[in-house]
């Protein structure tokens, strides 16, 4: 199993901060923000890892991580997206990473208190697909929103006005590698980017689309408001660990 983080992109949302700086490199409490997806694979167990960066900032990711050693690494992969292509076009970046394996993909700015390894084994334990993880949310429709029937999710609606459920898609992805085959057939939404929930809902329209309930405080940190929360969350709960 490999992973990929995800941290490309401009971080617009977060101007004036991100003029001068990628937003994964922001603090949260007393780490920078991509330490806490690293350290999110690694408890996991997953020690292959890739980042998708992106922006002007790229080489202070390798100034701050180099080969990863203070995470217990011997390497971290590196590979770089141009402009803001959508979600979906920074994980094709990573087919030639991925060699055929099964991936764990993680929204650069996610902060979860959750040890995830249960999950990945679930995944691991599955034959083929895709497994997203859930998480019960106030605001549903600022992310995407699946209908749960059965134990089963019937589909998945991208920032919906009227939510089926309460609970939202959050960034934190499990794939075979038969998603680099449709990520190349996927054509830009409204926005100008390839959305991730058009491959979760194919992998749905196949019959291999499992999900999991995430336990602990979750957040994005995208925004002032969330990068405050996702800040407080940590300092008050902290991260559970092994």
């Amino acid at each position: 199993m490999k992973g990929v983080i995800l941290a490309g992109g401009l971080g617009s949302r977060l101007h004036p901060l991100t003029k001068v700086t990628n937003k994964h490199l922001l603090p949260v409490y007393d780490k920078p923000m991509i330490y806490y997806p690293i350290e999110t694979l690694v408890q996991a167990g997953i020690k292959d890892i890739l980042i998708v960066t992106g922006g002007n900032s790229a080489g202070d990711f390798l100034r701050l991580l180099g080969n990863g050693a203070q995470f217990g690494l011997h390497h971290i992969n590196y590979t770089y997206q141009e402009g803001e292509g959508g979600i979906a076009h920074a994980l094709g970046l990573a087919k030639h990473f991925a060699a055929g394996d099964k991936i764990v993909v993680i929204l650069g700015d996610n902060i979860i208190q959750e040890d995830i390894t249960t999950h990945v084994q679930h995944f691991e334990k599955q034959k083929s697909g895709a497994r997203l993880l859930l998480k019960k949310v106030p605001d549903p429709e600022r992310f995407g929103v699946p209908t749960l029937k059965w134990g089963k999710i019937t589909e998945i609606i991208e920032k919906p006005k009227n939510p089926k459920s309460s609970y939202a898609v959050i960034g934190i992805y499990m794939y075979d590698a038969t998603v680099f085959n449709f990520i190349k057939t996927l054509k830009p939404s409204k926005r100008g980017e390839l959305e991730i929930t058009d491959v979760n809902n194919w992998y749905l329209k196949q019959g291999k689309l499992e999900y999991d309930i995430l336990k602990g405080f979750w957040t994005d940190a995208g925004t002032f408001e969330s990068l405050f929360k996702a800040g407080t969350l940590v300092e008050k709960h902290g991260r559970q660990r092994k």
